[in-house]
């Protein structure tokens, strides 16, 4: 991606995301914002507040994460919805803390896969509530 195309999508960044949702991450931002660019002012602020109300902070992944090492292992992937995962991994330890270790390391990409099913399922349930109007 060229640096022009990087200053284009920041100014066209719709001003009511930075509004109500101040504290996403710049990928988080440029995947609404395209994804939002048709919607009402109205349609906007729901679903900001929504997925304002499902997504997850990688602060928040990471010391649920670090909790494992020192703690119950597994917490993250419950609290991210990977079910399965947190069973497995509260019963074997992290899987003898190797687990817990990686998903350390790679909380930021577990934040982001997880934001980014969170924007995808706010944008399919504003989409049926729009038909159901």
């Amino acid at each position: 991606m060229s640096k022009n195309t990087i200053m284009d999508n920041y100014n066209s960044i719709n001003p009511m995301i930075l509004k109500y949702l101040y504290d996403i991450t710049p990928e988080e931002l440029i995947t609404i914002n395209s994804r939002t660019q048709n919607f009402s002012e109205a349609q906007l602020e729901q679903f900001c507040f929504i997925y304002r109300s499902k997504r997850k902070d990688q602060q928040l992944i990471l010391i649920l994460t670090l909790l494992g090492l020192v703690g119950v292992a597994g917490i993250q992937r419950f609290v991210i919805g990977n079910i399965g995962m947190g069973i497995l991994y509260f019963f074997t330890g992290g899987l003898c803390l190797v687990g817990t270790i990686i998903d350390a390391i790679n909380n930021k990409q577990l934040t982001m896969e997880y934001n980014a099913k969170m924007i995808t399922e706010t944008l399919l349930m504003l989409n049926m509530i729009r038909r159901e109007s």
